[in-house]
């Protein structure tokens, strides 16, 4: 699919000194991608137009009822000079699973990667070279149609920007203490825990506010029925590092996918790396006194938060009312760390593409 390009200007490059001020989301680069939408004519071609603000009618849909949908992934510059996407069909197919949860159009597949291509090639001067950072890229579908009738709109319009960044979190990899929310859950059974729907982050800022009160950088949500099975860390996936059973392999264990938790994209693709290492790879329902009975006797050695903008982040302490639990001493997060490096290894083209996660982008002039 061609992308229409109109007026750009040229990307201005990320300098080395970068480095130390780039942050997460807080700058954009100089280019964004536009489709439209209509009953009429479905989903129009993509356009490239310089990065701009959104003319949105008061009454547009997706700002009074929510009707927006989101992705979140990144393109990594390559040992080779290169840039490249990270799995980009897979968020392809997760925003259109979004799209039905909340009855948007879905868009087509090659529409979404066309429009990926297409900005990270004019603003691949953009994108940083050191081992830690990225180009974050943000697509989104919002609802444009301007009517108050509480019903799906009849216009839509995705938008694609993208942001250099460097650790999501202030801390980079030094390790995160959590609250443990008793009062409030992230999502419930038939609702939109599964999709990347805005109103899931909102509805979480409350949570963050009272565990940052407790002393703690992250919440960790509890299901919405019986308060019991661990879901997710803020906006990430939860992994535990176990001892072995009866002398076996080292157990990795996550939440089991029930519809209330998010699939990850760096979730699914640890779980594969680490089979390939040989643990025992594990998706189950596990009970909040799993994590504090296994950092009580000491058979829970890690345990560590996976996300696409942080990719991963160790948790050392985890606090629930009046009691607080903290990991093992002295082990280092090996297990963490070694999975973490791998999956960088695979992102920034250091090492083999076993899997065919890696989607070069072709670059002006190569």
């Amino acid at each position: 699919m061609t992308v229409m390009a109109s007026t750009a200007r040229q990307s201005g490059a990320t300098q080395p000194d970068d480095a130390g001020r780039l942050g997460f989301g807080t700058r954009f680069t100089d280019h964004m991608v536009t489709i439209r939408w209509t009953s009429a004519g479905g989903w129009q071609d993509p356009e490239l137009i310089d990065y701009q603000h959104l003319a949105l009618d008061p009454a547009a849909v997706g700002l009074h009822y929510g009707q927006i949908v989101f992705e979140g992934l990144k393109a990594y510059r390559q040992q080779d000079g290169g840039v490249a996407l990270f799995r980009p069909e897979h968020n392809a197919r997760r925003i259109n699973r979004s799209s039905q949860r909340l009855v948007i159009p879905e868009l087509p597949e090659r529409a979404f990667l066309a429009a990926l291509h297409a900005l990270v090639a004019a603003d691949h001067a953009q994108v940083p070279s050191a081992r830690g950072q990225s180009l974050y890229l943000r697509p989104f579908i919002i609802a444009v149609e301007p009517t108050l009738g509480v019903r799906p709109a009849q216009e839509y319009l995705f938008v694609l920007i993208a942001s250099p960044v460097g650790s999501f979190f202030s801390g980079g990899l030094s390790p995160v203490s959590v609250w443990v929310s008793d009062t409030f859950v992230r999502a419930a059974p038939g609702g939109t825990g599964a999709v990347k729907y805005p109103g899931n982050y909102a509805a979480g800022f409350l949570a963050q506010r009272e565990a940052a009160e407790q002393g703690c950088e992250q919440v960790v949500w509890l299901d919405a029925v019986e308060r019991r099975w661990i879901e997710e860390m803020g906006a990430m996936n939860l992994f535990f590092v176990a001892d072995g059973e009866d002398g076996g392999p080292t157990r990795l264990l996550t939440p089991r996918l029930t519809g209330t938790l998010l699939p990850g994209v760096v979730r699914d693709s640890l779980l594969t790396l680490a089979a390939d290492d040989g643990y025992d790879v594990r998706e189950e329902r596990l009970p909040i006194e799993f994590w504090q009975s296994g950092w009580e006797d000491g058979s829970l050695r890690e345990v560590f938060a996976s996300g696409t903008a942080a990719v991963v982040t160790p948790v050392e302490a985890m606090r629930r009312g009046e009691r607080e639990w903290k990991a093992p001493t002295g082990t280092g997060n090996p297990v963490t760390l070694a999975l973490r490096e791998r999956l960088l290894d695979i992102q920034y083209g250091v090492t083999e593409d076993v899997h065919g996660w890696r989607s070069p982008v072709v670059l002006p002039g190569v």
